[in-house]
Protein backbone atom coordinates (compact mmCIF):
# COMPACT_ATOMS: atom_id res chain seq x y z
CA UNK A 1 0.00 0.00 0.00
CA UNK A 2 1.45 3.51 -1.05
CA UNK A 3 2.61 5.91 2.32
CA UNK A 4 0.35 8.41 1.32
CA UNK A 5 -3.39 7.16 2.29
CA UNK A 6 -6.64 9.73 1.20
CA UNK A 7 -10.16 9.44 3.39
CA UNK A 8 -12.92 10.65 1.53
CA UNK A 9 -16.31 11.41 2.94
CA UNK A 10 -19.53 9.56 1.71
CA UNK A 11 -22.40 10.53 4.37
CA UNK A 12 -23.99 13.58 3.74
CA UNK A 13 -22.44 15.93 6.29
CA UNK A 14 -19.04 15.10 4.52
CA UNK A 15 -19.83 14.19 1.31
CA UNK A 16 -17.15 15.40 -0.92
CA UNK A 17 -14.33 16.08 1.40
CA UNK A 18 -11.07 14.67 1.32
CA UNK A 19 -8.43 14.35 3.57
CA UNK A 20 -4.92 12.76 3.14
CA UNK A 21 -1.91 12.36 5.13
CA UNK A 22 1.75 10.71 4.94
CA UNK A 23 1.76 10.11 8.93
CA UNK A 24 -1.70 10.96 10.58
CA UNK A 25 -5.18 12.19 10.37
CA UNK A 26 -6.97 12.74 13.99
CA UNK A 27 -10.62 12.89 13.60
CA UNK A 28 -13.02 14.67 16.07
CA UNK A 29 -14.84 18.08 16.80
CA UNK A 30 -11.88 19.73 18.10
CA UNK A 31 -10.36 22.10 15.51
CA UNK A 32 -6.81 21.50 15.55
CA UNK A 33 -7.34 18.17 14.20
CA UNK A 34 -7.16 17.53 10.86
CA UNK A 35 -10.43 16.01 10.41
CA UNK A 36 -13.15 18.35 12.08
CA UNK A 37 -16.58 16.34 12.08
CA UNK A 38 -18.98 19.11 13.19
CA UNK A 39 -21.48 16.26 14.22
CA UNK A 40 -23.28 15.58 18.04
CA UNK A 41 -22.29 11.39 17.44
CA UNK A 42 -18.69 12.37 16.86
CA UNK A 43 -16.81 13.33 20.32
CA UNK A 44 -13.83 16.00 20.89
CA UNK A 45 -11.10 13.69 20.38
CA UNK A 46 -12.57 10.54 18.30
CA UNK A 47 -10.10 8.72 16.65
CA UNK A 48 -6.89 8.27 14.72
CA UNK A 49 -5.99 7.30 11.54
CA UNK A 50 -1.81 6.79 11.16
CA UNK A 51 0.75 5.16 9.43
CA UNK A 52 2.46 1.78 11.20
CA UNK A 53 5.11 -0.49 10.43
CA UNK A 54 2.83 -2.69 8.02
CA UNK A 55 0.71 -0.04 6.77
CA UNK A 56 -2.25 2.07 8.18
CA UNK A 57 -4.12 1.51 11.01
CA UNK A 58 -7.19 3.22 12.77
CA UNK A 59 -7.30 3.44 16.64
CA UNK A 60 -10.43 4.70 18.51
CA UNK A 61 -9.79 7.02 21.49
CA UNK A 62 -12.47 6.07 23.42
CA UNK A 63 -15.35 7.76 21.72
CA UNK A 64 -18.41 8.08 23.16
CA UNK A 65 -20.43 6.28 19.90
CA UNK A 66 -17.49 4.62 18.68
CA UNK A 67 -15.42 3.79 15.64
CA UNK A 68 -16.31 1.07 13.03
CA UNK A 69 -14.61 -0.24 9.95
CA UNK A 70 -17.00 -1.52 7.51
CA UNK A 71 -19.55 -1.99 10.16
CA UNK A 72 -18.10 -3.62 13.23
CA UNK A 73 -17.49 -1.55 16.10
CA UNK A 74 -13.56 -1.98 16.91
CA UNK A 75 -12.21 -2.60 20.23
CA UNK A 76 -9.43 -1.12 22.02
CA UNK A 77 -6.13 -1.44 20.04
CA UNK A 78 -5.32 -0.81 16.21
CA UNK A 79 -7.34 -1.94 13.30
CA UNK A 80 -5.53 -2.19 10.09
CA UNK A 81 -7.13 -0.65 6.61
CA UNK A 82 -7.27 -1.48 3.40
CA UNK A 83 -8.38 0.24 0.65
CA UNK A 84 -12.27 0.52 0.12
CA UNK A 85 -12.57 -0.01 3.72
CA UNK A 86 -15.49 2.00 5.39
CA UNK A 87 -15.13 3.86 8.58
CA UNK A 88 -17.60 5.49 10.67
CA UNK A 89 -16.51 7.96 13.20
CA UNK A 90 -19.91 8.38 15.46
CA UNK A 91 -22.30 8.42 12.43
CA UNK A 92 -20.39 9.96 10.07
CA UNK A 93 -18.60 7.93 7.51
CA UNK A 94 -15.81 7.94 5.39
CA UNK A 95 -13.83 5.29 2.05
CA UNK A 96 -10.55 4.78 2.59
CA UNK A 97 -8.98 5.04 -1.02
CA UNK A 98 -5.73 5.21 -2.45
CA UNK A 99 -4.06 8.48 -2.64
CA UNK A 100 -3.86 8.99 -6.90
CA UNK A 101 -6.93 7.07 -7.23
CA UNK A 102 -9.72 8.85 -9.34
CA UNK A 103 -13.79 7.55 -8.77
CA UNK A 104 -14.58 9.08 -12.03
CA UNK A 105 -14.65 7.45 -15.21
CA UNK A 106 -16.45 4.21 -17.09
CA UNK A 107 -16.39 0.74 -15.09
CA UNK A 108 -13.48 -0.83 -16.46
CA UNK A 109 -12.58 -4.01 -18.29
CA UNK A 110 -9.95 -4.92 -16.00
CA UNK A 111 -12.90 -5.08 -13.37
CA UNK A 112 -14.69 -7.80 -15.07
CA UNK A 113 -14.47 -11.43 -13.53
CA UNK A 114 -16.47 -12.66 -15.86
CA UNK A 115 -18.95 -12.31 -18.47
CA UNK A 116 -21.79 -14.31 -20.08
CA UNK A 117 -23.89 -13.64 -23.67
CA UNK A 118 -27.23 -12.60 -22.27
CA UNK A 119 -29.84 -14.28 -24.54
CA UNK A 120 -32.73 -15.53 -24.02
CA UNK A 121 -32.67 -18.74 -25.19
CA UNK A 122 -29.18 -19.39 -22.78
CA UNK A 123 -31.09 -17.82 -19.92
CA UNK A 124 -33.39 -20.65 -19.84
CA UNK A 125 -30.99 -23.51 -20.39
CA UNK A 126 -29.38 -21.67 -17.12
CA UNK A 127 -32.80 -22.20 -14.96
CA UNK A 128 -32.38 -25.68 -15.01
CA UNK A 129 -28.60 -26.24 -14.95
CA UNK A 130 -25.18 -24.65 -13.85
CA UNK A 131 -22.26 -23.31 -15.78
CA UNK A 132 -20.94 -26.32 -15.04
CA UNK A 133 -23.82 -28.18 -16.81
CA UNK A 134 -25.13 -29.77 -13.66
CA UNK A 135 -28.23 -29.60 -12.31
CA UNK A 136 -29.17 -26.76 -9.91
CA UNK A 137 -29.51 -27.54 -6.12
CA UNK A 138 -33.08 -27.94 -5.06
CA UNK A 139 -33.15 -24.00 -3.28
CA UNK A 140 -32.25 -22.61 -6.38
CA UNK A 141 -34.59 -24.22 -8.43
CA UNK A 142 -37.43 -23.47 -5.78
CA UNK A 143 -36.24 -19.40 -5.74
CA UNK A 144 -36.74 -19.37 -9.76
CA UNK A 145 -40.24 -21.63 -9.18
CA UNK A 146 -40.67 -18.26 -6.88
CA UNK A 147 -40.19 -16.03 -9.48
CA UNK A 148 -42.60 -17.29 -11.79
CA UNK A 149 -44.66 -17.40 -9.37
CA UNK A 150 -45.35 -13.63 -8.47
CA UNK A 151 -46.87 -12.92 -12.01
CA UNK A 152 -49.15 -15.44 -11.86
CA UNK A 153 -50.78 -13.67 -8.32
CA UNK A 154 -49.60 -10.55 -8.75
CA UNK A 155 -51.63 -7.64 -10.51
CA UNK A 156 -49.83 -4.43 -10.13
CA UNK A 157 -47.01 -4.16 -11.82
CA UNK A 158 -44.74 -2.51 -8.81
CA UNK A 159 -45.49 -4.88 -6.50
CA UNK A 160 -43.96 -7.60 -8.75
CA UNK A 161 -41.12 -5.84 -9.74
CA UNK A 162 -40.79 -5.10 -5.70
CA UNK A 163 -41.23 -9.05 -5.50
CA UNK A 164 -38.98 -10.49 -7.67
CA UNK A 165 -36.12 -7.89 -6.54
CA UNK A 166 -36.95 -8.73 -2.82
CA UNK A 167 -36.19 -12.79 -3.95
CA UNK A 168 -32.98 -12.14 -5.80
CA UNK A 169 -31.49 -9.82 -2.65
CA UNK A 170 -32.51 -12.95 -0.63
CA UNK A 171 -31.42 -15.62 -2.78
CA UNK A 172 -28.03 -13.75 -3.84
CA UNK A 173 -27.24 -12.24 -0.52
CA UNK A 174 -26.89 -9.15 -2.07
CA UNK A 175 -26.58 -5.60 0.26
CA UNK A 176 -29.11 -4.17 -1.97
CA UNK A 177 -30.74 -4.35 -5.48
CA UNK A 178 -32.44 -2.55 -8.19
CA UNK A 179 -34.14 -3.06 -10.97
CA UNK A 180 -33.75 -0.81 -13.82
CA UNK A 181 -35.85 -0.77 -16.64
CA UNK A 182 -36.21 0.62 -20.70
CA UNK A 183 -38.54 3.08 -21.61
CA UNK A 184 -39.09 4.96 -24.79
CA UNK A 185 -39.01 3.02 -28.46
CA UNK A 186 -36.45 4.36 -30.28
CA UNK A 187 -32.65 3.38 -30.76
CA UNK A 188 -31.22 4.58 -27.42
CA UNK A 189 -34.55 4.12 -25.04
CA UNK A 190 -33.62 6.12 -21.99
CA UNK A 191 -33.22 3.79 -18.38
CA UNK A 192 -35.34 4.46 -15.36
CA UNK A 193 -35.01 2.71 -11.59
CA UNK A 194 -38.28 1.20 -10.91
CA UNK A 195 -37.31 -0.51 -7.75
CA UNK A 196 -34.90 -1.26 -5.29
CA UNK A 197 -34.46 -3.45 -2.30
CA UNK A 198 -32.39 -3.81 0.45
CA UNK A 199 -30.84 -6.80 2.64
CA UNK A 200 -31.21 -8.20 5.73
CA UNK A 201 -29.70 -5.95 8.25
CA UNK A 202 -29.07 -3.27 5.73
CA UNK A 203 -30.09 0.24 6.24
CA UNK A 204 -32.05 2.15 3.62
CA UNK A 205 -29.87 2.76 0.44
CA UNK A 206 -28.32 6.45 -0.76
CA UNK A 207 -26.37 5.27 -3.70
CA UNK A 208 -28.23 2.60 -5.33
CA UNK A 209 -26.80 1.39 -8.38
CA UNK A 210 -24.12 2.03 -10.74
CA UNK A 211 -25.62 4.10 -14.01
CA UNK A 212 -22.87 3.62 -15.96
CA UNK A 213 -22.14 -0.04 -15.60
CA UNK A 214 -26.40 -0.58 -16.34
CA UNK A 215 -25.60 1.07 -19.68
CA UNK A 216 -22.78 -0.67 -20.43
CA UNK A 217 -24.33 -4.43 -19.79
CA UNK A 218 -27.73 -2.99 -21.89
CA UNK A 219 -26.11 -1.68 -25.01
CA UNK A 220 -23.60 -4.95 -25.00
CA UNK A 221 -26.09 -7.42 -24.41
CA UNK A 222 -24.53 -9.07 -21.86
CA UNK A 223 -24.09 -10.25 -18.23
CA UNK A 224 -21.40 -9.59 -15.96
CA UNK A 225 -19.36 -10.18 -12.97
CA UNK A 226 -17.92 -7.11 -11.64
CA UNK A 227 -15.50 -6.80 -8.74
CA UNK A 228 -13.68 -3.23 -7.39
CA UNK A 229 -11.14 -5.31 -5.62
CA UNK A 230 -8.40 -6.28 -8.25
CA UNK A 231 -4.95 -6.50 -8.09
CA UNK A 232 -4.11 -3.05 -9.34
CA UNK A 233 -6.05 -0.70 -7.18
CA UNK A 234 -5.82 2.30 -9.21
CA UNK A 235 -7.70 1.23 -11.98
CA UNK A 236 -11.10 3.78 -11.95
CA UNK A 237 -14.33 2.65 -10.84
CA UNK A 238 -17.42 4.29 -10.73
CA UNK A 239 -18.19 7.08 -8.47
CA UNK A 240 -21.98 5.51 -7.15
CA UNK A 241 -19.57 2.29 -6.99
CA UNK A 242 -17.67 4.19 -4.20
CA UNK A 243 -19.95 5.75 -2.34
CA UNK A 244 -22.21 2.73 -2.14
CA UNK A 245 -19.77 0.74 -0.85
CA UNK A 246 -19.46 -1.53 -4.01
CA UNK A 247 -17.00 -4.30 -3.65
CA UNK A 248 -18.88 -7.33 -5.85
CA UNK A 249 -21.39 -6.67 -8.78
CA UNK A 250 -23.79 -8.51 -10.43
CA UNK A 251 -25.27 -6.76 -13.51
CA UNK A 252 -27.62 -9.26 -15.82
CA UNK A 253 -29.69 -8.16 -18.85
CA UNK A 254 -33.54 -8.47 -18.71
CA UNK A 255 -34.64 -9.48 -21.75
CA UNK A 256 -36.77 -11.64 -23.90
CA UNK A 257 -36.86 -13.41 -27.15
CA UNK A 258 -38.45 -9.89 -28.85
CA UNK A 259 -36.45 -6.96 -26.97
CA UNK A 260 -34.07 -6.18 -23.73
CA UNK A 261 -36.36 -4.93 -21.08
CA UNK A 262 -33.60 -3.85 -18.69
CA UNK A 263 -31.20 -4.83 -16.41
CA UNK A 264 -30.88 -6.75 -12.92
CA UNK A 265 -28.41 -4.87 -10.39
CA UNK A 266 -27.33 -7.06 -7.29
CA UNK A 267 -23.78 -5.77 -5.32
CA UNK A 268 -22.02 -7.10 -2.06
CA UNK A 269 -20.44 -4.74 0.17
CA UNK A 270 -16.57 -4.87 1.23
CA UNK A 271 -17.10 -7.16 4.44
CA UNK A 272 -19.29 -9.74 2.51
CA UNK A 273 -17.65 -12.75 0.32
CA UNK A 274 -17.53 -11.50 -3.47
CA UNK A 275 -20.20 -12.97 -5.70
CA UNK A 276 -19.07 -16.16 -7.65
CA UNK A 277 -19.47 -16.79 -11.33
CA UNK A 278 -21.96 -19.38 -10.33
CA UNK A 279 -23.49 -16.73 -8.55
CA UNK A 280 -23.67 -14.94 -12.12
CA UNK A 281 -25.27 -17.72 -14.05
CA UNK A 282 -27.72 -18.10 -11.50
CA UNK A 283 -28.71 -14.50 -11.27
CA UNK A 284 -28.97 -14.54 -15.13
CA UNK A 285 -31.46 -17.60 -15.09
CA UNK A 286 -33.82 -15.85 -12.76
CA UNK A 287 -33.21 -12.43 -15.33
CA UNK A 288 -34.44 -15.02 -18.37
CA UNK A 289 -37.14 -16.28 -16.21
CA UNK A 290 -38.53 -13.30 -14.77
CA UNK A 291 -38.10 -11.25 -17.99
CA UNK A 292 -41.22 -12.65 -19.63
CA UNK A 293 -43.51 -11.86 -16.48
CA UNK A 294 -42.06 -7.88 -16.64
CA UNK A 295 -42.65 -7.39 -20.46
CA UNK A 296 -46.44 -8.50 -19.72
CA UNK A 297 -47.03 -6.81 -16.49
CA UNK A 298 -45.68 -3.73 -18.52
CA UNK A 299 -47.88 -4.50 -21.58
CA UNK A 300 -50.81 -4.82 -18.94
CA UNK A 301 -50.36 -1.80 -17.46
CA UNK A 302 -50.32 0.06 -21.06
CA UNK A 303 -53.43 -1.52 -22.68
CA UNK A 304 -55.31 -0.26 -18.54
CA UNK A 305 -54.13 2.87 -19.40
CA UNK A 306 -55.26 3.20 -23.19
CA UNK A 307 -58.78 1.19 -21.77
CA UNK A 308 -58.98 4.27 -18.99
CA UNK A 309 -58.46 6.75 -21.31
CA UNK A 310 -61.49 4.78 -23.45
CA UNK A 311 -64.06 5.33 -21.12
CA UNK A 312 -62.87 8.65 -20.39
CA UNK A 313 -63.37 9.77 -23.85
CA UNK A 314 -66.52 7.84 -23.66
CA UNK A 315 -67.93 9.75 -20.65
CA UNK A 316 -66.85 13.06 -22.25
CA UNK A 317 -69.09 12.26 -25.46
CA UNK A 318 -71.84 11.91 -22.64
CA UNK A 319 -71.28 15.06 -21.27
CA UNK A 320 -71.20 16.84 -24.46
CA UNK A 321 -74.66 15.61 -25.13
CA UNK A 322 -75.50 17.15 -21.93
CA UNK A 323 -74.01 20.61 -22.27
CA UNK A 324 -71.89 20.09 -19.44
CA UNK A 325 -68.73 21.80 -19.41
CA UNK A 326 -67.38 21.07 -16.09
CA UNK A 327 -65.98 18.16 -16.12
CA UNK A 328 -68.39 16.95 -13.46
CA UNK A 329 -67.50 13.13 -14.27
CA UNK A 330 -64.16 13.53 -13.96
CA UNK A 331 -64.41 15.06 -10.42
CA UNK A 332 -67.01 12.77 -9.58
CA UNK A 333 -64.08 9.92 -9.90
CA UNK A 334 -61.74 11.40 -8.00
CA UNK A 335 -64.17 12.49 -5.43
CA UNK A 336 -65.33 8.99 -5.61
CA UNK A 337 -61.70 7.44 -5.66
CA UNK A 338 -60.48 9.33 -2.71
CA UNK A 339 -63.09 8.40 -0.48
CA UNK A 340 -63.08 4.78 -1.38
CA UNK A 341 -58.89 4.67 -0.31
CA UNK A 342 -60.35 6.65 3.05
CA UNK A 343 -62.67 3.61 3.54
CA UNK A 344 -59.70 1.30 3.20
CA UNK A 345 -60.86 -0.82 -0.15
CA UNK A 346 -58.82 -3.55 -1.23
CA UNK A 347 -56.81 -2.44 -4.37
CA UNK A 348 -59.28 -4.55 -6.44
CA UNK A 349 -62.33 -2.64 -5.48
CA UNK A 350 -60.41 0.65 -6.28
CA UNK A 351 -60.06 -0.28 -9.20
CA UNK A 352 -63.77 -0.82 -10.08
CA UNK A 353 -64.13 2.78 -8.51
CA UNK A 354 -61.65 3.84 -11.48
CA UNK A 355 -63.09 2.27 -13.85
CA UNK A 356 -67.15 2.70 -12.95
CA UNK A 357 -67.54 5.85 -12.02
CA UNK A 358 -66.73 7.19 -15.06
CA UNK A 359 -69.60 5.56 -16.59
CA UNK A 360 -71.60 6.20 -13.88
CA UNK A 361 -73.88 8.51 -16.19
CA UNK A 362 -73.87 6.53 -19.31
CA UNK A 363 -77.48 5.44 -20.19
CA UNK A 364 -78.05 9.33 -20.82
CA UNK A 365 -76.95 8.08 -24.40
CA UNK A 366 -80.70 6.60 -24.10
CA UNK A 367 -82.00 9.39 -22.99
CA UNK A 368 -83.79 12.20 -25.60
CA UNK A 369 -82.48 15.63 -25.77
CA UNK A 370 -85.33 17.63 -25.27
CA UNK A 371 -85.62 16.23 -21.67
CA UNK A 372 -81.71 16.00 -20.98
CA UNK A 373 -80.98 19.68 -22.57
CA UNK A 374 -83.95 21.24 -20.86
CA UNK A 375 -83.02 24.45 -19.08
CA UNK A 376 -85.44 24.67 -16.72
CA UNK A 377 -87.61 22.21 -13.92
CA UNK A 378 -88.14 18.90 -15.12
CA UNK A 379 -92.09 18.10 -14.72
CA UNK A 380 -92.87 14.64 -12.82
CA UNK A 381 -93.22 12.90 -16.53
CA UNK A 382 -89.93 14.27 -17.43
CA UNK A 383 -87.92 13.20 -14.29
CA UNK A 384 -89.34 9.40 -14.42
CA UNK A 385 -88.09 9.45 -17.10
CA UNK A 386 -84.94 10.97 -16.94
CA UNK A 387 -84.10 8.51 -14.02
CA UNK A 388 -84.34 6.11 -16.87
CA UNK A 389 -80.61 6.92 -17.45
CA UNK A 390 -79.29 4.10 -14.48
CA UNK A 391 -81.83 1.21 -15.62
CA UNK A 392 -80.42 2.09 -18.96
CA UNK A 393 -77.00 2.01 -18.14
CA UNK A 394 -77.00 -0.96 -17.27
CA UNK A 395 -78.67 -2.47 -19.87
CA UNK A 396 -75.83 -1.24 -21.95
CA UNK A 397 -72.95 -2.73 -19.79
CA UNK A 398 -74.68 -5.98 -19.77
CA UNK A 399 -74.06 -6.41 -22.72
CA UNK A 400 -70.35 -6.71 -22.13
CA UNK A 401 -69.35 -9.63 -19.69
CA UNK A 402 -66.21 -7.70 -18.55
CA UNK A 403 -68.26 -4.64 -17.29
CA UNK A 404 -70.58 -7.01 -14.83
CA UNK A 405 -68.83 -5.75 -11.58
CA UNK A 406 -69.20 -2.39 -12.53
CA UNK A 407 -73.23 -2.29 -13.02
CA UNK A 408 -74.00 -1.89 -9.71
CA UNK A 409 -72.24 1.69 -9.88
CA UNK A 410 -74.37 2.85 -13.13
CA UNK A 411 -77.80 1.13 -11.76
CA UNK A 412 -77.51 1.95 -8.10
CA UNK A 413 -75.65 5.25 -7.33
CA UNK A 414 -79.21 7.05 -6.95
CA UNK A 415 -80.13 4.66 -4.59
CA UNK A 416 -80.81 6.00 -0.71
CA UNK A 417 -79.73 4.62 2.81
CA UNK A 418 -83.56 5.05 3.97
CA UNK A 419 -85.22 3.45 0.86
CA UNK A 420 -86.91 5.92 -0.76
CA UNK A 421 -84.30 6.30 -3.73
CA UNK A 422 -84.32 4.73 -7.60
CA UNK A 423 -84.52 2.81 -9.45
CA UNK A 424 -84.71 -0.45 -7.01
CA UNK A 425 -85.44 1.36 -4.00
CA UNK A 426 -82.55 -0.52 -2.05
CA UNK A 427 -82.03 0.34 1.86
CA UNK A 428 -79.34 0.26 3.94
CA UNK A 429 -76.68 -2.29 3.02
CA UNK A 430 -78.58 -3.26 -0.04
CA UNK A 431 -77.04 -0.68 -1.34
CA UNK A 432 -73.98 -1.79 -3.23
CA UNK A 433 -70.85 -0.51 -1.26
CA UNK A 434 -69.41 1.27 -4.83
CA UNK A 435 -72.61 2.43 -5.17
CA UNK A 436 -73.39 3.98 -1.87
CA UNK A 437 -69.49 5.96 -2.29
CA UNK A 438 -70.36 7.17 -5.76
CA UNK A 439 -73.91 8.75 -4.52
CA UNK A 440 -72.07 10.87 -1.93
CA UNK A 441 -69.54 12.36 -4.82
CA UNK A 442 -71.90 12.49 -7.09
CA UNK A 443 -74.61 14.22 -4.63
CA UNK A 444 -71.68 16.88 -3.17
CA UNK A 445 -70.88 17.86 -7.20
CA UNK A 446 -74.51 18.32 -7.71
CA UNK A 447 -74.51 20.86 -4.77
CA UNK A 448 -71.78 22.76 -5.88
CA UNK A 449 -72.69 23.19 -9.23
CA UNK A 450 -74.56 25.72 -10.96
CA UNK A 451 -77.53 24.23 -12.82
CA UNK A 452 -79.01 25.55 -15.95
CA UNK A 453 -81.97 23.99 -15.74
CA UNK A 454 -82.82 25.91 -12.77
CA UNK A 455 -82.50 29.56 -13.55
CA UNK A 456 -80.75 31.98 -11.26
CA UNK A 457 -80.24 28.43 -9.34
CA UNK A 458 -76.46 28.82 -7.92
CA UNK A 459 -74.04 25.92 -6.34
CA UNK A 460 -73.98 26.02 -2.64
CA UNK A 461 -70.17 26.88 -1.18
CA UNK A 462 -68.46 23.40 0.09
CA UNK A 463 -69.04 24.42 3.49
CA UNK A 464 -72.61 24.63 3.58
CA UNK A 465 -72.40 21.22 0.67
CA UNK A 466 -70.75 19.36 3.34
CA UNK A 467 -73.06 20.70 5.82
CA UNK A 468 -75.58 18.88 3.53
CA UNK A 469 -73.83 15.59 3.31
CA UNK A 470 -73.52 15.74 7.45
CA UNK A 471 -77.34 16.35 7.36
CA UNK A 472 -78.50 13.58 5.07
CA UNK A 473 -76.25 11.16 6.93
CA UNK A 474 -78.23 7.57 7.53
CA UNK A 475 -81.22 9.31 5.09
CA UNK A 476 -79.87 9.78 2.11
CA UNK A 477 -76.05 8.99 2.58
CA UNK A 478 -74.43 5.20 4.31
CA UNK A 479 -73.43 7.00 7.80
CA UNK A 480 -69.59 5.56 7.61
CA UNK A 481 -69.30 6.91 4.08
CA UNK A 482 -70.64 10.12 4.96
CA UNK A 483 -68.51 10.82 7.79
CA UNK A 484 -65.26 9.40 5.50
CA UNK A 485 -66.57 11.74 2.32
CA UNK A 486 -66.20 14.69 5.73
CA UNK A 487 -62.89 13.46 6.68
CA UNK A 488 -61.58 14.10 3.76
CA UNK A 489 -62.75 16.98 3.11
CA UNK A 490 -59.13 19.29 2.86
CA UNK A 491 -58.53 16.88 0.53
CA UNK A 492 -61.80 17.69 -1.33
CA UNK A 493 -61.45 21.34 -1.38
CA UNK A 494 -57.78 20.79 -3.01
CA UNK A 495 -59.01 18.80 -5.96
CA UNK A 496 -61.38 21.66 -6.73
CA UNK A 497 -58.71 23.62 -6.52
CA UNK A 498 -57.03 21.73 -9.16
CA UNK A 499 -59.94 20.85 -11.53
CA UNK A 500 -62.43 23.71 -11.59
CA UNK A 501 -60.53 26.75 -13.31
CA UNK A 502 -61.07 30.18 -10.99
CA UNK A 503 -62.35 28.16 -7.69
CA UNK A 504 -61.43 30.02 -4.58
CA UNK A 505 -62.81 28.35 -1.38
CA UNK A 506 -63.49 31.48 0.21
CA UNK A 507 -66.05 32.32 -2.30
CA UNK A 508 -69.81 31.89 -1.73
CA UNK A 509 -70.44 29.56 -4.33
CA UNK A 510 -67.98 28.05 -7.06
CA UNK A 511 -68.24 28.85 -10.70
CA UNK A 512 -68.56 25.62 -12.07
CA UNK A 513 -71.41 25.00 -15.15
CA UNK A 514 -74.17 21.99 -14.13
CA UNK A 515 -75.92 19.73 -16.09
CA UNK A 516 -79.37 17.92 -15.51
CA UNK A 517 -77.39 15.12 -13.49
CA UNK A 518 -76.34 18.21 -11.39
CA UNK A 519 -79.74 18.35 -9.13
CA UNK A 520 -80.48 20.47 -6.41
CA UNK A 521 -82.25 19.04 -3.49
CA UNK A 522 -85.53 18.35 -5.41
CA UNK A 523 -88.93 17.11 -4.36
CA UNK A 524 -90.03 13.71 -6.08
CA UNK A 525 -92.59 11.03 -5.24
CA UNK A 526 -90.21 9.41 -2.95
CA UNK A 527 -88.79 12.41 -1.18
CA UNK A 528 -86.17 14.87 -1.08
CA UNK A 529 -83.46 13.86 -2.80
CA UNK A 530 -80.26 15.20 -3.81
CA UNK A 531 -78.54 14.49 -7.30
CA UNK A 532 -80.03 12.84 -10.12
Amino acid sequence: MKRTIRLRGISSEVKGQTWESVEVLRAGRLASLEIVLDDSSVSRRHAEVRLGEDGWFVRDLESTNGTYVNGVRIGPGEQPLRPRDIVQFGKVAVIVEPADSSPEGPPSDQHVIAAVPSSFEGGLQRIAFDRNEMPRPGEQLFALLRAGHHFVHTLSEDVLLDNILNDAVSVLDAQRGAIVLAEGDGPEPQLRLRALAVGHGEPPPRFHYSKKLTHRVFAKGESVLYSTLTEDNELKVTQSMHDGAMASVLCVLLRTPRRRIGVLHLDRSFWQNPFTEDDLYLADALAAHVSAAIESAQFLRKQREFYLKTLEVLAQAVEMRDDYTGGHTKRVTQYASMLAQHLELPDEQLELIKIGTPLHDIGKIGIDDAILRKPGRLTPQEFALMQEHTTKGAEILSTIPEMQPIIPIVRNHHERWDGTGYPDRLAGEEIPLLARIVAVADAFDAMTSNRPYHVGKKGKPPVAAFAEVEAQSGRQFDPRCAAGFLAIRDQVIQTMTHLIPGFDPGDPAPVVVGTQDTFSVASTPTGSHIGR
